[in-house]
């Protein structure tokens, strides 16, 4: 009998909504990369900056976030992503997206 590998099934299920956490996080006010893990990382939701950098760049890419560089008084300037207005209307799609899937999957839990 196979072992099912349960740690991999929770990585793929939590790679599957990062987007929609970023664009979460992001829709609360502007935040570089360390508030960003940092927010994840209050809400348990682990995450590298290796994981993140290209999450970012492909949504800054789909028109979803936009940056800025801001001078930081301890140290180099800071990359700062915004969302943009077609991040939050994809943002606003999601939200239903999401509602409905907990929905369905709360039905057939609990069938």
């Amino acid at each position: 009998m196979e072992t099912i590998n349960v740690d991999n099934i929770k990585a793929q299920m939590r790679k599957g909504i990062l987007e929609y956490c970023i664009l979460s996080i992001l829709s609360k006010g502007d935040a570089y990369v360390s508030a960003i893990i940092n927010e994840l990382k209050e809400s348990e939701m682990i995450v590298v900056e290796g994981t993140l950098y290209p999450l970012l760049t492909r949504q800054k890419n789909q028109g979803l976030l936009s940056y800025r560089w801001e001078e930081s008084t301890q140290g180099p300037p800071r990359k700062y992503y915004e969302i943009t207005d077609k991040g939050r209307a994809v943002l606003d799609e999601l939200d239903i997206v999401w509602a409905d899937l907990v929905r369905v999957i709360d039905s057939i839990r609990n069938k």
